[in-house]
């Protein structure tokens, strides 16, 4: 998902989108593909929308949201829906993770599985410019995730925080096309979970609802191993430590 434009980047992705970034020698989305091919998969889409046509990267199939100014990350996903029809891999670009991440998230047999980060404060120690309210945190019974989302669940409460990597089997696919299309219908006129509408959703907010309605969803446990960079603070940090940052514990 590299459709976004965040202003806290600024002026970093003045003219740039978010996943060019370059930390160390190689670029946001460089460092995605390196994994997925790393790992075997090398049939990957990517949706671009603020400034996507400097998005060039071979082998790569393009999906264009150009109304990714006004609408979310789950609007930008579903531009991709033709390529739902069986497993895929759902990532965030502007994160970079260990390839061994991955790997736990692939050998994982789950229908729908996310990558949940048990020791998330850690990435919140004087992190000034990205509030832990914006964190994605989750709630978790057993092996099941039972509420996830941002801002709504206490950071004294939360399991662990979705680290923008989730992987969806055949029928966990159609179970999120299938539960996405009765939400464009059930909330046309009403706030969609912590959204204000289905439209602008984040990605979260259509997880929780699949969990509402008895989908069960796991989460793949991991502490450190990823890095989120949503502020050029966080940009500054990451380019720094990037070989200790991601190092799993």
């Amino acid at each position: 998902m590299a459709a976004g434009e965040s202003n806290l980047l600024l002026p970093l992705t003045k003219d740039m989108p978010n996943c060019l970034l370059q930390i160390g020698d190689r670029t946001l989305l460089s460092r995605e593909l390196e994994n997925l091919r790393a790992c075997g998969i090398y049939d990957i889409v990517v949706v671009r929308g603020y400034q996507g046509d400097k998005i060039r990267y071979p082998e790569v199939r393009y999906y264009e949201n150009r109304d990714y100014h006004s609408t979310g990350i789950l609007s930008s996903l579903f531009h991709a829906e033709d390529e739902m029809e069986g497993e895929f891999i759902f990532c965030y670009s502007d994160i970079l993770y260990a390839k061994q991440v991955l790997e736990l998230l692939l050998g994982d047999q789950s229908d729908i599985s996310l990558v949940v980060d048990t020791n998330w404060e850690q990435h919140y120690y004087q992190r000034h410019q990205h509030p832990v309210s914006q964190a994605e945190l989750v709630r978790a019974e057993g092996n099941r995730i039972t509420q996830i989302g941002r801002n709504i669940i206490p950071a004294t409460e939360a399991y662990g925080e979705f680290i923008g990597l989730a992987k969806f089997k055949k029928d966990g696919a159609g179970a999120l096309k299938r539960i996405h299309e009765w939400s464009i219908q059930s909330y046309s006129d009403r706030a969609f979970h912590s959204s204000p509408s289905v439209d602008k959703a984040y990605f979260t907010d259509l997880i929780q609802e699949l969990i509402d309605q008895g989908y069960p969803v796991c989460h793949i446990d991991i502490q450190g191993g990823w890095a989120e960079i949503d502020t050029v603070e966080d940009f500054d940090r990451v380019s720094r430590h990037l070989q200790s940052i991601l190092k799993i514990d």
